[in-house]
């Protein structure tokens, strides 16, 4: 009776820590539009993105912020801040044809990083623009993507994107990345205004770094690069 009773206290053991396995591997979707954690901005986002390798000053010692940032420069940030060149995907395949970045573009590998792992893709004609500029709704959406988009139900997104009156604007395939940018505080709104449309600076994607930053214990595994053109 004695070992009956062991083996089934054994059995519903294991059965419990089966269930508790199950429930870490599945993230859980955060409540409507409320972030997963609050996080204070960032005292001073430059300060910190810069000590953390992701962006860079140029030989002036300047940032600047108010820079237009380009699809090449947002691409190779993402794949330092993300290490998206360690992805399996990264990895796998011939290069993806891009007839507008050559080998030796300053850009290449970063660009062809993110298109291997879908994270930015090319316009028609096989091409990448990579010195385009982009509008801020375009990026956040992209950098949500990298960060990972949580899975809203549509009427969660739209409830997200509601307080602000000019989300109309985001494009209806940014629209879910953009809840989950907003969700996690990666967004510098001005005036509950969200201004999707207007080209992104680096000032901008300074703040949403520092922000993700502040989410993350980051090991000191990526250097700054010295460069001629801060990225």
């Amino acid at each position: 009776m004695h070992r009956l009773l062991s083996a089934i206290s054994l059995v519903v053991l294991l059965q419990g820590l089966q269930l508790v396995v199950q429930a870490q591997s599945v993230p859980e979707t955060p409540p409507l539009g409320e972030p997963v954690e609050v996080i204070a901005p960032v005292a001073d986002p430059i300060a910190a993105v810069v000590a953390a390798g992701l962006m860079t000053k140029d030989s002036n010692g300047d940032f600047r912020g108010t820079d237009l940032l380009s699809r090449a420069e947002l691409a190779s940030i993402l794949v330092k801040t993300f290490q998206l060149n360690q992805r399996a995907a990264a990895k796998q395949g011939e290069p993806v044809p891009v007839d507008d970045v050559s080998p030796n573009y300053w850009g290449y590998k970063d660009i062809q990083t993110v298109l291997k792992t879908k994270t930015m893709t090319g316009y028609r004609g096989r091409l990448f623009y990579p010195n385009q500029k982009i509008t801020r709704a375009e990026a956040l959406a992209i950098f949500a993507q990298a960060y990972g988009v949580y899975q809203f139900p549509d009427a969660t997104v739209e409830a997200i994107l509601a307080r602000y009156p000019d989300s109309q604007n985001i494009p209806a395939w940014a629209r879910k990345a953009m809840a989950t940018a907003l969700n996690e505080g990666f967004v510098n709104v001005e005036r509950n205004r969200i201004n999707p449309l207007q080209p992104i600076t680096r000032g901008d994607l300074a703040y949403a770094l520092s922000q993700y930053l502040a989410r993350q214990t980051r090991p000191d595994s990526t250097p700054a690069q010295e460069t001629s053109t801060p990225q």
